[in-house]
């Protein structure tokens, strides 16, 4: 009755081995995911993306949801990879030591990437964001029978401008008379013969501009563009 005893501990024992062997006890857990669609990512136990981690031994539990899309992670000692074509869930042990890892997409590497710091090494910051657009600056112009002008958005009179972006609204309310700008890459004008207001983008470079009637001599005026700074 003892040896019976003691062959049935040894093989409850045998059947316990390999469920044990699965992960490390002493790891630290984390999760990657991708797919179904173009996401990829590396959570810690809380849900936080993994951004640093300690040296040491992980587990890490990759749930592989798509055909067109694998999991792999690169970096010192590291390798792992899902197939692109099939799907399911794996969990490596690694052993993750000072450098920078990644993990991304094979199929689409551009698309969907990830990386994280280990030990002492750190991401490179993130690049700056680009620089506003250049501000439109406003001008108005406009021509009757007797006068012409061109002025600011805050109604000064122009006599001199920085090179750059310029929104310039002409209202031409004499039929006798046009509105005519030219300058260094600008020749625009409105109809001599009608009633007009017209509106145009202007890249102004540096360089003297004239604004007249092309029926009048009288009717004229002239600007200066500089460079920025």
């Amino acid at each position: 009755m003892f040896r019976t005893l003691l062959i049935g501990i040894v093989a409850v024992a045998a059947v316990s081995i390999p469920t044990a062997a699965t992960g490390s006890s002493s790891a630290t857990a984390l999760t990657g995911v991708v797919g179904p669609g173009f996401n990829i990512s590396l959570k810690d136990a809380n849900g936080t993306g993994v951004s640093h981690l300690d040296v040491g031994t992980y587990d890490i539990t990759v749930s592989d949801n798509s055909i067109e899309h694998n999991f792999h992670l690169q970096g010192p000692g590291v390798d792992q990879k899902t197939d692109i074509e099939t799907t399911g869930t794996v969990t490596w042990t690694v052993t993750i030591m000072d450098g920078i890892y990644t993990f991304i997409c094979d199929a689409h590497p551009t698309q969907m990437k990830g990386a994280f710091a280990a030990g002492t090494a750190q991401l490179p910051p993130p690049p700056p964001p680009p620089p506003p657009p250049a501000s439109v600056k406003k001008l108005s112009g406009k021509v009757t029978t007797n006068t012409i002008s061109l002025r600011t958005g805050a109604g000064a009179k122009v006599r001199s401008l920085t090179r750059g972006k310029y929104k310039l609204t002409v209202s031409d309310t004499s039929k006798t008379q046009n509105f005519h700008l030219s300058g260094p890459g600008v020749n625009k004008k409105t109809g001599v013969a009608a009633r007009a207001k017209a509106t145009w983008t202007l890249g102004l470079k540096p360089g003297k501009y004239t604004y007249r009637s092309d029926k009048s001599r009288k009717l004229h005026g002239s600007f200066t563009v500089k460079a920025a700074g």
